[in-house]
């Protein structure tokens, strides 16, 4: 299983950029480290600085086109939409790539 996640525009993924530190994004930027910790697929792509992503991907690029960029940021397990406009939680990442309940 891979997941994508297509953040939206900003300086970096950590959330620990300028002085508006956001929490949710710290906290999702250390659930995609654990998440590679254990061998999981995952791929972040930032909008402003991965554009082509964005583009090349139709279902990505089609609900951008529908909803704007309030969708994002928007994840894909497998090309298929599995959350919008917010980051997950540590245990529904869990859940989504099947890693047990022993892994949250």
């Amino acid at each position: 299983m891979k997941l994508e996640v297509f953040d939206p525009a900003m300086c970096c993924s950590s959330g620990v950029c300028g002085t508006d530190v956001d929490a949710a994004l710290v906290q999702f930027a250390a659930d995609v480290k654990w998440l590679l910790g254990l061998g999981a697929a995952v791929q972040r792509y930032n909008l402003s600085q991965q554009p082509g992503a964005f583009m090349s991907t139709a279902m990505v690029r089609r609900t951008l086109q529908v909803e704007g960029p309030a969708c994002l940021p928007l994840g894909l397990l497998n090309g298929t939409i599995v959350f919008r406009g917010r980051y997950p939680a540590r245990a529904e990442l869990a859940r989504l790539l099947e890693l047990g309940k022993g892994a949250a």
